[in-house]
């Protein structure tokens, strides 16, 4: 089942997305106990999200609405650096893998919905403007101190980041080269977790402008889904709808030489295996 976020004549909901062409909104009833998707996950209630559908074979057309990032204000972006081995710089090799997971937040207004443009920064930050494709876990049950083998029953499904960063910036400021406004993608829905057939064969594919920069699947991670899970639950508390990107590949545009970072105009298109395409275009 794929749930999302939009806005439609400048109201923001949420629905069940039916045969890729029309969303499709909860019943009234639904909604006063569901009003949005982190209360569905928080209530255990995607089966019954289902069965309130049934029947129900269109909706608005997706062409007339405006997908949004498919999360809260309430919720956490908690992203992972460095979870895919990768050479740095180009003409080096492999440096060892890192002795502990390497964390940092993003914010709301840092990502934009599936078909939004990401804007190119100004000024010098522009020449460095970089694009990074994730797989990235939706939590569905709450937790502190998580377990590793009870990890993944508190995913409640999987959606697409793009977690764009000013290169420039973050060799003096991670934390700002990773949250210029509007420069990252979040979308274009959440799958839930039971129509991920396997899991550890999921793969992620970045294109820009058509060609394939970034692929990769799950196995290659250097830390699992789980000990992702595991290790960031020690220090916060996981919540229905937060969400956890789990590092990107080998391809960045920063990674070639010479550099291919991102211009006014370019389409990015990041592709997860079960989830679906988060296409963001470029705009100065």
């Amino acid at each position: 089942m794929k749930i999302a976020r939009f806005m439609e004549q400048g109201r923001s909901a949420y629905g069940v997305v039916l045969q890729d062409e029309f969303i499709a909104e909860p019943s009234t009833n639904f909604l006063a106990h569901y009003p949005d998707i982190a209360s569905v996950f928080a209530g255990d209630a995607s089966a019954a999200l289902a069965q309130d559908l049934v029947g129900r074979t269109t909706g608005l057309p997706l062409s007339q609405v405006q997908l949004l990032a498919p999360l809260s204000v309430h919720n956490k972006i908690i992203c992972v650096g460095i979870n895919y081995r990768k050479k740095y710089p180009v003409e080096g090799v492999a440096p060892p893998d890192p002795d502990h997971i390497i964390l940092f937040a993003k914010h709301h207004d840092a990502v934009v919905g599936h078909g939004q443009a990401l804007d190119l920064p100004q000024g010098e930050a522009a020449q460095t403007f970089d694009y990074e494709g994730e797989i990235t876990l939706v939590i569905g049950k709450a937790g502190r101190y998580i377990a590793r083998e009870a990890a993944m029953s508190h995913v409640a499904g999987y959606t697409i980041l793009n977690d764009g960063s000013v290169r420039g910036w973050q060799k003096h400021s991670l934390h700002a080269g990773k949250n210029f406004a509007n420069s990252g993608g979040c979308g274009p829905w959440i799958v839930t977790a039971d129509s991920i057939d396997a899991v550890s064969a999921m793969t992620v594919s970045t294109h820009v402008n058509g060609e394939l920069r970034q692929h990769t699947d799950v196995r290659q991670m250097i830390f699992g889904l789980d000990e992702l899970i595991a290790y960031i639950s020690h220090f916060t508390p996981l919540n229905p709808g937060d969400l956890i990107a789990t590092g990107t590949p080998e391809g960045a545009g920063g990674s070639f030489s010479p550099t291919r970072f991102l211009k006014d105009g370019d389409l990015v298109e990041i592709t997860v295996s079960g989830v679906g395409i988060l296409s963001n275009r470029v705009k100065a």
